[in-house]
């Protein structure tokens, strides 16, 4: 009696990640979000390994970016059409410059200004919620206890460590050739507004009341424009106009703060550096 054959059994297909993410967005499962961030973690650890330049272990970077990888899932809707990793590059990339930004901005700052600068940040931050858009440098100042000029500094002086801290060299994977600024890629201007937020402060502050405020909801608070809309009491569509309206005043509006003394040459090699 001749047996016949079966076909070898094969294991069922593992849904990939962009399936993991539709379900989870449509299902808000907790369990689909870890598995569709699991899926993506390798693209985490090698944008982390771009920004390692040997400072701090390997892993607390790694860290960071799955912090951002989450955040890219929480936030990616699948509806635009768009892949996820289009989405997450960004997302996660602006992760590691504020961490990178954060951690290494006050290495090189005489400790006076230092501490200032920490005591403005805090400031900016209880102030913004407080009063729903960003405070000015004469708020700040009475915040703080600090007088214009010292609020002005701390200001400056951290602008000036967040450009200077992009002609870094790499890691030694790239055999210290190459500067940060060369291999994050192309700057994201929500990120460089962000950045230069409390700079521009008085700026904010001329903006129409509309346009300030979506534009601190959308970048304070980072909420979504449908976010936004829901609480302005507009449309998706209006919010974006408005932004779009409010990016584009301050584009076009020229504010260049005065050097600290003994600064002038170097921030002029700096823009040359970042203008090449």
């Amino acid at each position: 009696m001749s047996v016949r054959a079966l076909p070898p059994r094969t294991a069922a297909r593992q849904p990939d990640g962009e399936t993991l993410l539709r379900r989870y967005h449509e299902t808000k499962d907790p369990r689909l979000r870890e598995r569709a961030a699991v899926e993506y973690m390798p693209l985490a650890r090698r944008l982390a390994r771009r920004f390692h330049r040997g400072r701090e272990p390997l892993e607390d970077l790694e860290q960071v970016a799955y912090l951002g990888l989450v955040k890219a899932v929480e936030r990616y809707d699948p509806s635009y059409g768009a892949r996820f990793s289009s989405f997450a590059i960004p997302t996660i990339s602006g992760e590691l410059r504020r961490h990178f930004r954060d951690t290494t901005w006050r290495l090189h700052l005489p400790r006076g200004v230092q501490e200032a600068a920490l005591d403005v940040a805090r400031a900016t931050d209880e102030l913004s919620g407080r009063l729903g858009r960003a405070p000015t440098i004469g708020e700040l100042a009475d915040e703080t206890g600090l007088d214009v000029e010292e609020v002005t500094e701390a200001l400056h002086a951290r602008e000036i460590q967040e450009v200077s801290s992009l002609d870094q060299p790499c890691g030694a994977d790239d055999g210290g050739e190459r500067t940060v600024a060369e291999t994050v890629g192309e700057n994201d201007g929500r990120f460089d507004l962000i950045d230069h937020l409390a700079t521009v402060a008085p700026l904010v502050d001329a903006l129409p009341e509309r346009e300030r405020r979506v534009l601190f909801l959308r970048f304070a608070r980072d909420l979504t424009q449908t976010e936004i809309a829901e609480q302005v009491g507009c449309s998706q569509m209006q919010v974006s106009r408005l932004l779009r309206r409010a990016i584009a005043r301050l584009s076009q509006v020229s504010y260049e703060p005065q050097p600290l003394p003994g600064e002038s040459g170097r921030r002029e090699r700096l823009k040359r550096s970042a203008a090449r």
